[in-house]
This record gives structure tokens, sequence and C-alpha cells, in this order.
């Protein structure tokens, strides 16, 4: 706003009514957990958490369409995008820590090697490799086989690679001002996306019931679906968000020099990208 005023939005409601939807979900999923009978009450609560998002955002862009924001709640945005993203940085760490934790330093020790090959006298016959094809315990079963890196995974690391590309494409074009390039090459980002989540599915698909990968098959099952399906559900966000940009664009929102909404969501899919890329390298290949 001029005169250097800063905006301070209206009491909202969102946050509590939001906070009390995450807790439902939560419970639900304990109860889920514990009994078995929580999918109901997680069901309810997860539609509670998405209805107020929906909601909320749509007071955002209401609020941004009436010229309400000024340089300050730009800056305040792209502080806060910053660190949302900065703590998907951490999710993720922690998830490839473990499997850099597993690799690195838990099974050599099982195998007898380092500071704490004492471990060896668990399962003396066992022996360190990677893929796990067979964990130490004979209760556990491993994979039969592992996923070949250069079929389905490189098709999807390419297909992530060329929406990245489409994407950024399609942001010089509506800081151009040129809504038409922006809208083709981003329905092109959305189109890639869209495969890439198909393609996920059949590789789900083929794990399962030809490799025999599974939640149960020992920790390299484990690592593999809670990595690879996190990410997943990173990607449908991300389908999701360019979606309601897509939208948007069409509706004749955002300029050439007003547009953090979009770019915001640029910044999440690019970072979805960059970690499908570890992904690729350190499950897949290496």
């Amino acid at each position: 706003m001029s005169g250097g005023s800063y905006y301070v939005p209206a009491t909202s409601k969102w946050p509590v009514l939001g906070s009390l939807a995450l807790g439902v979900m939560m419970i639900g999923a304990g109860m889920a957990l514990v009994h078995g009978n929580g999918t109901i009450v997680m069901s309810l609560g997860l539609i509670g958490v998405l209805t107020v998002m929906a909601l909320w955002f749509r007071d955002v862009v209401m609020e941004s369409r009436q010229g309400l924001y000024d340089a300050q709640m730009d800056r305040s945005f792209r502080q806060g995008m910053g660190w949302f993203i900065f703590s998907e940085v951490m999710f993720f760490a922690a998830f490839f820590g473990a499997l850099f934790y597993i690799r690195v330093f838990a099974l050599p020790w099982l195998d007898g090697e380092g500071a704490k090959g004492v471990a060896a006298l668990l399962w003396p016959d066992f022996s360190a490799t990677w893929p796990l094809m067979s964990p130490p315990d004979p209760s556990v079963s491993g994979p039969r086989e592992v996923m070949n890196p250069w079929q389905l995974p490189l098709v999807n690391t390419l297909i992530l690679v060329a929406s990245s590309i489409t994407l950024t494409i399609a942001h010089e074009g509506l800081k151009e001002s040129n809504r038409t390039a922006c809208r083709n090459w981003l329905i092109a980002t959305l189109a890639l996306g869209f495969v890439f989540v198909i393609i996920q599915g059949v590789e789900y698909y083929q794990a399962v019931t030809h490799y025999g990968i599974t939640l149960q098959a020992g920790i390299y099952g484990a690592t593999f679906f809670m990595l690879t399906g996190f990410h997943g559900l990173h990607v449908i966000i991300g389908v999701t968000i360019l979606a309601v940009m897509l939208v948007r664009i069409l509706r004749g929102h955002f300029g050439g020099h007003d547009h953090f909404g979009f770019e915001a969501s640029c910044w999440y899919w690019h970072f979805v990208d960059v970690v499908w890329i570890g992904l690729f390298l350190f499950v897949y290949v290496f």
C-alpha cells in the first residue's frame, strides 16, 4: 500500500480451524495404527485440513486482488516460502540420512567392520551388501530383485527435468506479460507432472508384483517406499498447486512484476525435481 503503511490481516478463524482439523486427522491416524479402526476419523480430519487450506488460500488471493499487499508483505511471503522449503529440505534430509546411515555404518557393523563390528555376533553369517537382498534376520524376506534404474526411473527423471524447463519458460513468459506462452507451457508442465505420477504408479505395481519390493521386504523395501512415496506425494501436491496457478492465469490474475504466487509454485516444483535427482542417484543407481 502507499505511504509506507503495513497491511495487517483481519482476525482469522482459519488457524484455529486448521489446527483442530489437523488434530482430528492425527487422532484418527493414531487410532488406525493402534486399533485399526480410525480410518473414518482420519479421513474426516484430512477433508477438514484440505477445506481449511482451500478457503484460507482463497482469502489470501482475494486480499491480493484487492491490492491490500505492499512490498513488505511480498518480502514476508518470500521469507515464509523460503522457510517452508527449508523445512521440506530437512524433512527429506532425515530420510536420506537414514539411508546413508544404514549403508555406510549399520550394514558394515553387522558384517564385523568398524568400531561397532561386535554387532556381527548377532548374525555371524551375515554379509553386508547393498541393495540388501537377504536381511540378516531369517524371518524377514528381502526383495527378489531390484528395479533397473535405466528403465522407468530414468524415464521419470527425464520427465521431471523437462517439466522444470517448461515451467521456467512459462515463468519467463509471465514476466514478459506473454500470458499465452505462460498458459501453454504451464499446461505442458502439468501434463508432464501427470505422466510422472502415472509412471510412478506403474513402477510401484511392478515393484510389488514382479520384484517383491514391499514395505516388509527388509530395510531396502522400507527405505525405497518411504523416500519415493513421500516424493510422489510432493509431486501430487505440486501438480495441484500448478493446476491452481493455471486457473488463475486463465482468470487474468498476475502481472509481469506482481506474481509471487506463481513464483512460489515454481520454487516448490524445482525443489521437488532436485529431490528426485537425489533419489534417482542414491535409491536406484548407487
